[in-house]
C-alpha cells in the first residue's frame, strides 16, 4: 500500500476519495491527506483488508492506473473486469462513476462557467481558482443540492453549459435505470451482505470506449524496445511549389507545422518509438523516404507509425515542389506484400490534412481558441479507399471528408495538439488508441474558429483486428 500510495499524485488522491464516498464518511475522507490515509480509513471500514484488495484493485482500474494493478497487485486490465462483471463485484455505484467521468470530461472554461451559475448555492471560498469539478461535485451533495434522487440542479446547469454533458449521465441512467443499478439482498439470495451497486457497461466502460465483449479483445504486442519507427514528414516551406507550378502560385507555407512535429517526437520518444523527422520533401523525396522505411527490417518492431503533416487535395498530398503523391500510395506501401516485417503488426498512420474546401457550421459557443492569427488549411480530401483493405491499418484524418481543418500559427493544428495531450495523458493509464481518438474527437469538436462558429470533427478510420495500446513503462 506504500509503494502505490508514492505512486499516486493530488488529482488522483481526489479522484479515489470521491469515488469512495459510499465507503468512507465524509470527514475521515476530507482528513486523508494521503492515498495511505485512505488506504488506513478504507481498512477501517472493512472495505480494504489484507486478503481482500477487490476494491482496491477496483478504484486503480476506475482512475486508470493500470501500470500500478500490474506491478504491484499482479493483476490486470481484463482480470478486474471480469471481477467487476461478476454479480456484487462492483462497489463504486454507476452513477458517481458518471459523475467522475463528467469531472474527467469538463474543459476549462466549462468548469469556470460552473463556477460562475453558482456563486448563489456555494460559498466563495469553495469556487475559488484551484477548485476543481471533483470538488464542486462534492460540495453540491455536502449542500444537498445533488444526489441519486436529486439531478435536476446538475441537469440545469449543464444544459445552461454544454448539453452533452449531461446526455452521458441520461442515457446511462435511462439505459440501466436505478432499479437496474442496484443488487438487492432478494435479488442476491440471502448473502447478509450490504446491499452493493451492480456494474453495468456504463459503469464499467471509460466514456467513449468499446462495449463489454471488445474489452475483452486480445491487445496486440507492444514489448519491444524500441516499440517500432514514428516517421514525421513535416512539409512547411512550399517556395518551390509557388515558383514551378503556375495553380499553386498562392499556394502558403505551414506555418505552426513545426509546433505540431516537436509535440508528436516528444510523445512518441516517451512511447518507446525511434523517431525519424523529415522536413520540406518534394514529392519524389517523400516516396523514396517512404520506401526506405518500407524495405527496412522491422522483424523485432512491434508497430509503425507515420505522421504525415501537408498540403494536398482529394486523396493526395503534396511535395513542397507542389507535385502530388497519393495517400494510398503511401499506405499501401505496408501491407504484408510489400513490407513482410510488419505482417500482423498494427500500422499506423496521421494525417494533419483538410479534406476538401467546405466549412463545418456549428452553432454559436464560447470558443476554445480565439486567436487572431488562426488560419485555415485547405489540404487534402480523404477517400475510404486510402486506407489498405487489408487488416491492421489505422487512419486517424484531421478532419470529416469534404472539410477544412484548422491551424494556428503560433500553436499548431487543432488535431495534432489535442492527439498529443491525449495520447500524454491516457497511455500512462492504459486506454488504448481508439478510445483516445474518440477523446480527441470530443475536444476538437468542440472548438470554435471565431469566423462564423466554424467546427471541425477528426475522423479515425481502421481495420485494427486487436486493442492497441501504446506503452509507456
Amino acid at each position: 500500500l506504500l509503494a502505490i500510495s508514492d505512486e499516486l499524485d493530488e488529482a488522483e488522491l481526489a479522484a479515489l476519495k470521491f469515488l469512495s464516498q459510499e465507503h468512507v464518511p465524509r470527514r475521515r475522507l476530507e482528513a486523508a491527506r494521503s492515498p495511505h490515509d485512505l488506504f488506513e480509513a478504507l481498512e477501517e471500514m472493512g472495505v480494504l483488508e489484507a486478503g481482500n484488495l477487490a476494491f482496491l484493485r477496483e478504484l486503480l482500474y476506475r482512475i486508470g492506473r493500470i501500470d500500478l494493478l500490474v506491478a504491484h497487485l499482479g493483476s490486470s486490465r481484463e482480470q478486474v473486469e471480469r471481477e467487476l462483471r461478476a454479480p456484487g463485484g462492483a462497489r463504486v455505484p454507476p452513477l458517481r462513476y458518471l459523475l467522475f467521468h463528467l469531472s474527467e470530461d469538463t474543459t476549462e472554461d466549462e468548469l469556470m462557467s460552473f463556477k460562475f451559475h453558482l456563486v448563489e448555492e456555494l460559498p466563495k471560498s469553495k469556487l475559488t481558482h484551484e477548485t476543481t469539478m471533483l470538488d464542486i461535485l462534492t460540495e453540491m451533495e455536502k449542500k444537498g443540492l445533488l444526489g441519486k434522487d436529486n439531478l435536476s440542479m446538475l441537469k440545469s446547469l449543464c444544459e445552461k453549459i454544454n448539453i452533452s454533458l449531461w446526455n452521458r449521465i441520461e442515457d446511462g441512467l435511462n439505459l440501466y435505470g436505478q432499479e437496474e443499478m442496484r443488487i438487492t439482498e432478494e435479488g442476491r439470495g440471502s448473502t447478509g451482505c450490504p446491499d452493493r451497486h451492480l456494474v453495468s457497461s456504463v459503469a464499467l466502460d471509460p466514456p467513449g470506449s468499446f462495449n463489454d465483449s471488445s474489452q475483452l479483445l486480445e491487445a496486440y504486442k507492444m514489448t519491444s524496445r524500441p516499440c517500432g519507427v514514428c516517421l514525421i514528414l513535416n512539409n512547411h516551406n512550399f517556395a518551390k511549389a509557388r515558383e514551378g507550378v503556375l495553380e499553386h502560385k498562392y499556394m502558403k507555407d505551414r506555418n505552426g507545422t513545426d509546433v505540431d512535429a516537436a509535440a508528436l517526437r516528444n510523445v512518441f520518444s516517451k512511447l518507446h518509438f525511434r523517431v525519424e523527422e523529415y522536413r520540406d520533401l518534394t514529392a519524389e523525396e517523400i516516396r523514396k523516404t517512404v520506401n526506405i522505411f518500407r524495405s527496412e527490417d522491422h522483424e523485432d518492431e512491434d508497430c509503425f507509425v507515420c505522421c504525415i503533416l501537408s498540403h494536398g487535395k482529394k486523396g493526395i498530398i503534396y511535395g513542397v515542389d507542389g507535385q502530388e503523391v497519393p495517400i494510398r500510395e503511401l499506405t499501401t506501401s505496408f501491407t504484408a506484400q510489400n513490407c513482410n516485417s510488419l505482417a500482423g503488426k498494427p500500422k499506423v498512420f496521421f494525417i494533419q490534412a483538410c479534406q476538401g474546401d467546405a466549412f463545418h457550421k456549428g452553432v454559436t459557443i464560447e470558443t476554445d481558441s480565439g486567436e487572431q492569427d488562426s488560419s485555415v488549411e485547405r489540404d487534402a480530401r480523404f477517400q475510404l479507399d486510402c486506407i489498405p483493405a487489408e487488416a491492421d491499418f489505422l487512419l486517424g484524418m484531421a478532419t470529416l471528408q469534404d472539410y477544412v481543418s484548422y491551424r494556428s500559427p503560433k500553436e499548431g493544428t487543432w488535431y495534432i495538439q489535442a492527439l498529443c495531450q491525449h495520447l500524454e495523458y491516457s497511455c500512462p493509464r492504459g486506454e488504448d488508441v481508439l478510445t483516445i481518438l474518440t477523446a480527441v474527437n470530443q475536444e476538437v469538436s468542440r472548438k470554435t474558429c471565431e469566423r462564423d462558429a466554424k467546427k471541425q470533427m477528426p475522423q479515425p478510420s481502421f481495420t485494427l483486428r486487436k486493442r492497441l495500446i501504446f506503452p509507456v513503462n
